[in-house]
């Protein structure tokens, strides 16, 4: 082994240490890549090291990197599509679509929680941040399904689960931030949108698939109430205004992207306005929620631009030790060929989503595979879409899965954490299969972006 591949295994693995101990990821990959960039420096200038490392390329161009960072048009998207998912979540729009939506699926078995998909399906589609969506949908739902002793396991699956819809349904800022990694027209923020839009949707049709057989299957683990409400046509006149007002934000964002009427950017400050006019009408627009939304939006967009900072120094550092060619070495001379090469990066990848956040694997890791996948030959929309739905797995695999932690802190007293464990397998196994489908059938992530962009 030379001398490179055990300074770049040696920063993996002390970036992996310094998170088990609990160091920011910020500041331990800043804190790692400077670490490393001084040892490089030394280990050349006086022990006369068989490096290509240069102090002034690496450290000394950081700055011009992180300016193109925060002076990237596409990256204003970010806030304001962070924004416009917390005003809709303090808009009511939630409670008043689940609300009417349990008086027209509520007398079915297993209707509660298929109600819960369905509901989370357009918070996907209209906010796009996971933990807004998982601590709305556990705090309406989980106790009205416990009511109705459905299996707490069950109900809190469903809830946790569907929430992370809206890490892959469009506008996500996840694909935002993968297209910009990228760094290609062939995978650029409205081709990732559209490619993602059927897994997404399909992802959602098999939940509720899974809820259906199963309360076929067991008949006390999501049994229909007892007190059952006579739908009348109040009720479906309930669902359609409480449907169209997120409906038409969502195809006014999503669509004036997919033909061409507005940026990626432009399009997100279009979904800001919305949202805030929505909560305005919902009178539930006020300084309060105003200046709330705006600190969270601050305080979530710092906390993902310290990251792209971080891991500006750590990847700069990582290639000027040679980490690039390391990586390309590894990938290419596995003896699998270009399938084998690209499942055992999506296997890593699912692994490394048990302890790391989506933010880092796809700061971090994303640029370094994808262009020698690239080069291989494999396609980098059908990538990026099967990279996305690995990421999605990440919020919900102990220990580090994010989504676990937001559900448990709204569920009752009497759902424990091994409720929540058992209760988001089975939607594991569900990501897993979806992934399989778009692996063995492309066209599930590529036939919708080249009918719509004509390629």
């Amino acid at each position: 082994m030379g001398l490179e591949e055990i300074l770049v295994i040696s920063m993996f693995a002390t970036f992996m240490g310094l998170l088990l101990l609990g160091f920011p990821v910020a500041w331990s990959l800043a804190g790692i890549g400077l670490l490393f960039a001084v040892l490089g420096h030394v280990m050349v200038e006086y022990f006369d090291a068989d490096l290509w490392f240069t102090w002034d390329g690496t450290i000394g161009v950081l700055d011009a990197r992180i300016y193109g960072i925060v002076a990237n048009e596409l990256m204003v998207a970010l806030p304001l599509f962070i924004f416009m998912g917390l005003m809709l979540d303090r808009s009511g729009i939630a409670e008043r679509l689940m609300h009417s939506l349990v008086r027209v699926l509520g007398p079915l078995r297993g209707g509660y929680a298929v109600t819960v998909v369905l509901v989370g399906i357009l918070l996907a589609a209209s906010t796009g941040i996971v933990g807004a969506s998982v601590a709305l949908l556990g705090m309406l739902s989980i106790g009205p399904m416990l009511q109705a002793k459905y299996n707490k396991s069950l109900a809190v699956g469903t809830a946790c689960s569907v929430g992370t819809l809206g890490i892959l349904i469009p506008p996500s800022i996840m694909l935002v931030l993968m297209a910009d990694r990228l760094g290609t027209s062939e995978a650029s923020v409205g081709k990732l949108f559209m490619g993602a839009l059927i897994p997404g949707m399909m992802l959602a049709l098999m939940y509720i698939l899974y809820i259906v057989v199963v309360s076929w299957l067991k008949k006390d683990f999501a049994p229909a109430p007892a007190n059952r409400q006579k739908l009348d046509a109040k009720a479906l006149i309930d669902v359609f205004w409480a449907v169209v007002p997120p409906f038409v934000l969502i195809l006014a964002v999503l669509g004036s992207i997919f033909f061409g009427i507005a940026t990626t950017t432009e399009a997100s400050a279009v979904g800001a306005f919305g949202a805030v006019l929505m909560a305005a009408l919902s009178r539930k627009l006020n300084i309060a929620v105003l200046k709330e939304a705006l600190y969270q939006t601050s305080r979530t967009s710092a906390f993902i631009f310290g990251i792209f900072i971080g891991a500006t120094v750590f990847a700069a550092v990582l290639r000027g030790l040679g980490g690039d060619d390391v990586i390309r070495a590894a990938l290419t001379g596995l003896p699998f060929g270009q399938t084998g090469v690209l499942l055992t990066v999506l296997f890593i990848t699912f692994l490394l989503g048990f302890f790391l956040d989506w933010v880092e694997i796809t700061l971090i890791i994303l640029p370094l595979v994808a262009p020698v996948l690239f080069s291989m030959g494999v396609d980098p929309l059908w990538f990026a879409i099967l990279f996305a739905l690995c990421l999605q797995t990440s919020f919900l695999t102990p220990p580090v899965g994010f989504a676990l932690f937001y559900i448990k802190g709204v569920c009752p007293p009497e759902v424990t954490t091994r409720d929540v464990y058992l209760g988001v397998m089975p939607y594991i196994l569900i990501q897993l299969l979806g992934l399989a489908l778009v692996f063995f059938f492309a066209p599930l992530a590529t036939w919708l972006p080249n009918e719509v962009y004509g390629l």
